[in-house]
């Protein structure tokens, strides 16, 4: 899918679509009345589709709620959600043309035309390749369609935002094309079976990614894990007959300022090892690789948004399963860095294989280090659906990571990391336990177990 900055609003455009607060003016071309009996109060998420004149586009408005139009620029938000509930409505039609600049100061728009794109890319995206009823279109990512799942074939072809042609705008909307689709290849690879996105062939995307980007990479197979004492890592590994693999991807600018490392878990099927988890819990399990999935599309728009720091990423992948030698309760691990690990519970394996990510994102002494993983479903529990839990060991990274957070759309909330909660991970046999000796605060004594 194509998406595009235009002055005007193309000829073979199928709808127009503008924005309204429930403070701003009706949009230009739109009845009162009409939105009026249609019920139309610009309530968040809203979308009305009102007919063409004379033979011409249909028009539709998309609310954004009771939000300041002026503040977009600082909290693209509203903006970002409303372009993505608009294409999600209107992907049936080939060419829509948005006009949601409109309601934004022209000296403001090159502000939100990112958040503009990433909607347009987010909303737009399907996982179509093994729906039989339409081929993907490979516009949002590999193996994505903008057709509603099992409608037929794809219709959404391209997007026209109509506003200023200003080399900042376009600019702006570039960057947020790239980082949409960036966020699309994650999903895709969330998406894949477990049964076929195996570390290796996670690996070969990885690998992809880095010969087009121009990214270092290194491929550990399990003859350079082993020799690395990546004991986390193998030890999840054991009861799997697909090979470990251990990534390391490189993003060096000309003078970078300070140096970044990311880290991802990469449990590409997580059926919880010995420990094994019930039917329900395993059916979103191909799902847990999602850290990695996160770092790798982070490393795939890089250049295109121009990070100027030096970013280095550790993806750990295998899958946890209960082969005749995998890892029993009661087992002792050593990891990369020498700590030992008696494992308790086998299907609190993420935290294995981070610590020997983050063992080797250490011995690079970066300036900071951001893990990302699905590493807890006591997180859900604490948190709800919509926000992820955020910890550390340093309030002022944990401040830049969270205003980050906010200016993406995502939405975080900082969870403690208190001192006496420590003891709960001892262990009478080794270093560590791998799970707590108390049933509560799971997220805050994982986090705890990987500040080690």
């Amino acid at each position: 899918m194509i998406v595009e900055l235009v002055k005007e609003v193309p000829d073979d455009a199928d709808v127009v679509v503008h924005a309204a607060t429930t403070s701003s003016a009706v949009p230009p071309g739109c009845d009162e009345g009409q939105l009026t009996a249609m019920g139309f109060t610009a309530a968040r998420d809203q979308v009305v589709v009102l007919p063409g004149v004379d033979g011409g586009p249909l028009t539709a408005v998309v609310g954004l709620g009771a939000v300041d139009a002026d503040g977009l620029a600082d909290d693209p938000q509203p903006l970002r959600r409303a372009c993505a509930v608009a294409v999600r409505a209107l992907r049936r039609h080939k060419v829509v043309a948005l006009r949601v600049f409109d309601i934004v100061p022209a000296e403001r728009r090159a502000a939100v035309a990112a958040a503009v794109a990433e909607g347009v890319l987010l909303g737009a995206y399907r996982f179509g390749r093994y729906k039989t009823s339409g081929a993907p279109n490979g516009s949002a990512g590999n193996g994505t369609t903008a057709s509603p799942a099992g409608s037929g074939k794809p219709q959404l072809e391209r997007v026209a935002v109509v506003g200023s042609g200003a080399r900042r705008v376009a600019d702006a909307l570039a960057r947020g094309v790239a980082i949409g689709e960036a966020q699309c290849l994650a999903r895709d690879l969330v998406n894949e079976p477990g049964g076929s996105l195996t570390p290796q062939a996670f690996a070969e995307v990885a690998v992809e990614i880095a010969e087009r980007e121009n990214l270092k990479i290194t491929v550990m197979d399990r003859s350079d894990i082993v020799d690395a004492g990546l004991g986390g890592l193998l030890g999840v590994n054991r009861g799997s007959t697909n090979e470990p693999r251990m990534l390391v991807l490189s993003y060096v600018p000309e003078s970078p300022r300070g140096t970044l490392a990311l880290v991802g878990k990469g449990i590409t099927f997580d059926s919880g090892g010995l420990s094994i988890k019930t039917g329900d819990g395993m059916m979103t399990m191909k799902m847990d690789m999602a850290g990695a999935a996160a770092v790798l599309g982070a490393f795939s728009a890089m250049a295109a948004v121009g990070v100027r720091a030096e970013v280095h990423g550790y993806i750990p992948l295998t899958d946890n399963m209960l082969g005749g030698d995998a890892t029993r309760p009661g087992d002792v691990l050593r990891i990369r860095n020498g700590t030992t690990v008696e494992v308790l519970n086998t299907d609190a394996e993420g935290r294995l294989v981070l610590a020997d990510a983050l063992s080797l994102a250490c011995e690079q002494e970066p300036d900071a280090i951001i893990d990302l993983a699905t590493l807890t479903g006591a997180v859900d529990v604490a948190l709800g659906p919509g926000f992820a839990g955020l910890m550390g060991t340093n309030q002022a990274w944990i401040d830049q990571v969270g205003a980050a957070s906010g200016r993406a759309g995502e939405r975080v909330w900082q969870l403690p990391l208190p001192d006496d909660y420590r003891p709960w991970l001892e262990s009478e046999v080794a270093d560590l336990r791998n799970i707590s000796k108390v049933r509560s605060a799971g997220t805050i004594t994982a986090g705890l177990f990987l500040s080690e």
